[in-house]
């Protein structure tokens, strides 16, 4: 897999990761919490926001599960399955779930911290599964 390539907006997300933390963005007006970083409210339309650290516990709220490998170097990563998972808190974000056959709307899931060569990826897992 290819490692991401943090830039301006991205790099405290990929920092976070990196010390095993979830850091999103929250309005400083009305403070909900968003991700990816933006660079004013969507709700409120307020400039700027702060970063925040979220636990990672959520619930799923969609998911697509990955039977065909897109690239040649993901041929070891299928069957895989990736789900947008609405965070306790607020906020709402996509991840590798684990294992892909627990996928349902729903499932109440925290964080997995996996270190790749040189970044770390944030999966889900089923709470208890941690």
């Amino acid at each position: 897999m290819t490692a991401p390539q943090p830039d301006e907006e991205s790099g405290p997300y990929w920092a976070g990761l990196a010390e095993r933390r979830l850091v999103i963005q929250a309005c400083t007006s009305c403070g909900r919490r968003r991700f990816p970083r933006m660079p004013s409210c969507p709700w409120c339309g307020a400039e700027g926001g702060a970063d925040v650290e979220a636990d990672g516990t959520g619930t799923v709220y969609s998911w697509i599960g990955v039977a065909r490998a897109l690239t040649e170097e993901m041929t070891n990563e299928v069957p895989y399955c990736v789900a947008t998972v609405d965070l306790d808190g607020g906020g709402r974000l996509q991840g590798r779930l684990e294992p892909p056959s627990a996928a349902a709307i729903g499932l109440r899931v925290g964080p997995r911290f996996v270190e790749r060569d040189g970044w770390t990826e944030l999966r889900f897992v089923p709470e208890g599964n941690r």
